[in-house]
């Protein structure tokens, strides 16, 4: 019988090149949600929306209002970054959660822009 050893339950002794990469990601988006929250207020709470091909988008808002969001390949890895930067998650967008944006001159020109001739995208 041989002796096996395993570092821990959650993850093998050895990870793949994908896996590692996909570490090096959720660590990566950890650290800006945690910078987002840092300079917005010291919280922020976020949800998870998957958008295809392109993988998740992670829309992030603070405490002061401030929103902001972050693209990561693979849905396993957004939801690895919000765990691994400890923030509040939530299922939807919507409710209190969204009721909580404060939006600025800039989205509010951006978005009318288009129907009301307002300045253009460049």
């Amino acid at each position: 019988m041989t002796d096996t050893q395993q570092t821990s339950d959650d993850a093998p002794a050895n990870p793949t090149r994908e896996e590692a990469r996909a570490n090096r990601r959720a660590d990566r988006l950890a650290r800006q949600i945690t910078a987002f929250a840092t300079a917005h207020g010291g919280s922020a709470e976020a949800t998870v929306e998957y958008i295809g091909a392109r993988g998740s988008r992670i829309v992030l808002v603070g405490g002061d209002g401030a929103w902001g969001d972050l693209v990561a390949p693979t849905p396993a890895v957004a939801q690895d970054a919000v765990t691994r930067a400890g923030v509040t998650v939530h299922e939807d967008f919507e409710g209190e959660f969204a009721a909580r944006i404060r939006t600025g001159r800039y989205e509010w020109t951006r978005m009318a822009g288009f129907q009301m001739g307002g300045p253009a995208n460049t």
